[in-house]
């Protein structure tokens, strides 16, 4: 491609919106533009790194035996009430009706409709195992679009959905597609973990996130340090042993303090002198309607991933008039002793002796609380986060954290979707079974992100070969110097010819901003045609990832580029 013929826009300055990295690299090399908040236009440059991850991703779904079909983007309410999540998805959950008053979703996923394809075409055993997969677009109200396509509106994605017997052909099956997911992302040249993680409103008892290693990741990764335990999980799912606060100190009675305005635990623990570790946090969560109280340690986050799965997957954080109404008192100052609803709490709060907690009155706290004694609990779930210092469950180890980006999810859904929605074949005897189904999601558009946090310096991107938009830059220095001019044709004619993509810089700009333009967009090998042509016969190759160049004979320089690129691949 030539740079004067391309759509290539690339800007000296950074949007101010622009947080992470990629994004406002991104923007900067000409990959995206933004249309509106979460929203973006993938410009030339952009989609040839899309389709290039695609390419790896069909390659590796073939190997894997699953085949590739396109589903509809809008689904019917209908489909969404039949598994039950129209009303658990809530508002990312992007609704429109259409002129007749019917309800439709724009897909952020597809179990719904996959399922009701393979119900009514694939009826019997002898029909499985089956794995069908799209790349398509999808869509997600996200309350906060952030960090470019890493957090958008409307992104890339590729969904598999596998149907299975028996839920020992999904097991295997589940190997499978954990190796493929392994192969996609080391050709995509990430350094990566799989762990173990939430399944969130997709469902499902056994689920592995893939994790590109960045300290810019939003998620965060819990792994024991003993590299013969091998335990990962996401913050969010990750178990371990959280020490007991313990005390042999005689049990005090009831103190209710004024503490004006000290609705915060950091407030509070300070204002008292006393460690956090001592409080007992309280909040309220709102179920069907009812207010349920639940209790954790002041110096621990509730993980909502652990908290759904004890208390209730619809379950939400109740508001502050909510609160106002069950406790009489403002946000920060709830508590355990005197509410007249379902309390649980976390394993910590167990055995927990002259403790603090809110009143139930604005501005004033209670000391001396004694679980047991004060309040009753109906039941102690580990719903606290762990982190880094604590034990691992598994050996005993000391847990280490760090942070990452999530690439890619696998997800063992066993029946949820196929009892759901009546889902059924026939089986070896003849008997009705509902399928056993495997789900299998790539953020497709978001590996272009995490790839650029993975590889990028002050200058720009630096691509792995694999799904740069170009494999080399031919840079001529002064074009309208017949010598240069011909030399760099010659070159690109010949590249182009034996398949390797070439972009030339055939622009009338200084060499000082053809050589920061390629440094931005980041392609992998850089090839100077300038002064050495005449002095030496050479043309000078600069490899992106390090700086190092070379000087070649330019009678050599096709075949030294080759084998760079054929070893780079």
């Amino acid at each position: 491609m030539r740079w004067t013929q391309s759509f290539i826009t690339t800007l000296r300055e950074p949007p101010s919106d622009a947080d992470l990295v990629s994004h406002r690299l991104m923007i900067r090399a000409g990959l995206i533009s933004k249309l509106s908040s979460g929203i973006y236009t993938f410009l030339p440059l952009g989609l040839r790194v899309l389709k290039k991850v695609e390419a790896i991703v069909r390659d590796e779904m073939a190997r894997a035996g699953a085949e590739e079909l396109l589903l509809p983007i809008l689904s019917p309410a209908e489909l969404w009430e039949e598994s039950g999540r129209w009303g658990e998805y809530g508002k990312e959950l992007m609704r429109v009706k259409d002129r007749h008053g019917r309800e439709f979703a724009l897909g952020p996923t597809h179990e719904e409709i996959i399922t009701d394809l393979v119900r009514n075409r694939a009826k019997s055993y002898r029909q499985l195992p089956l794995c069908l997969y799209q790349i398509q677009t999808k869509f997600r109200d996200e309350i906060r679009p952030r960090f470019g396509v890493m957090r958008a509106r409307e992104f890339m994605m590729k969904d598999a959905y596998s149907f299975h017997e028996s839920e020992e052909c999904l097991d295997k099956y589940y190997r499978v597609m954990h190796e493929a997911y392994t192969r996609i992302f080391e050709r995509c040249g990430f350094r990566f973990r799989a762990v173990l993680a939430d399944s969130g409103l997709i469902g499902g008892d056994v689920t592995h996130e893939f994790v590109a290693l960045a300290d810019s990741g939003e998620s965060v990764v819990i792994s024991c340090s003993n590299p013969d335990c091998g335990y990962a999980a996401t913050a969010e799912s990750a178990e371990g042993i959280i020490a007991r606060v313990t005390s042999d100190e005689k049990e005090n009675a009831l103190e209710k303090v004024h503490t004006p305005g000290m609705g915060s635990v950091e407030e509070v623990s300070a204002f008292l002198g006393v460690s956090p570790s001592r409080l007992i946090k309280t909040l309220l969560y709102t179920v069907d309607g009812v207010t349920v109280s639940v209790l954790v340690r002041g110096d621990r986050e509730i993980s909502e991933a652990k908290l759904m799965r004890a208390l209730d997957p619809g379950a939400r954080l109740s508001t502050p008039g909510e609160i106002l109404d069950a406790t009489g008192a403002a946000v920060g100052y709830a508590g355990p002793v005197g509410l007249d609803m379902k309390i649980i709490a976390d394993e910590g709060v167990k055995g927990m002796v002259n403790a603090v907690s809110g009143a139930n009155e604005t501005d004033y706290h209670l000391l001396n609380i004694v679980p047991g004694r004060d309040f009753s609990v109906d039941g102690y779930f580990d719903i606290a986060c762990v982190r880094a210092g604590d034990r691992c469950g598994r050996c005993g180890s000391e847990l280490a954290d760090y942070r990452g980006i999530e690439l890619g999810q696998i997800f063992k859904l066993g029946t949820k979707y196929s009892e759901k929605m009546g889902a059924v074949f026939s089986g070896r005897n003849g008997e009705q079974r509902f399928f056993v189904m495997g789900c299998y999601g790539i953020g497709v558009s978001r590996i272009i992100a995490a790839a650029i946090e993975s590889g990028h310096d002050k200058d720009g991107i630096i691509w792995p070969m694999s799904i740069a938009p170009y494999c080399v830059t031919i840079v001529p220095v002064n074009y309208s110097d017949p010598a240069i001019r011909e030399s760099a044709e010659a070159l690109y004619g010949a590249l182009r010819r034996d398949g390797v993509e070439t972009l030339i810089d055939d622009r009338d700009e200084r060499a000082g901003v053809k050589f920061k333009d390629a440094d931005l967009i980041g392609v992998p090998l850089r090839v100077t045609v300038g002064k050495k042509l005449s002095s030496s016969g050479t043309v000078e190759l600069t490899k992106r990832s390090d700086g190092q160049t070379e000087d070649v004979p330019v009678n050599e320089a096709v075949n030294r580029i080759m084998d760079f690129v054929a070893q780079e691949a």
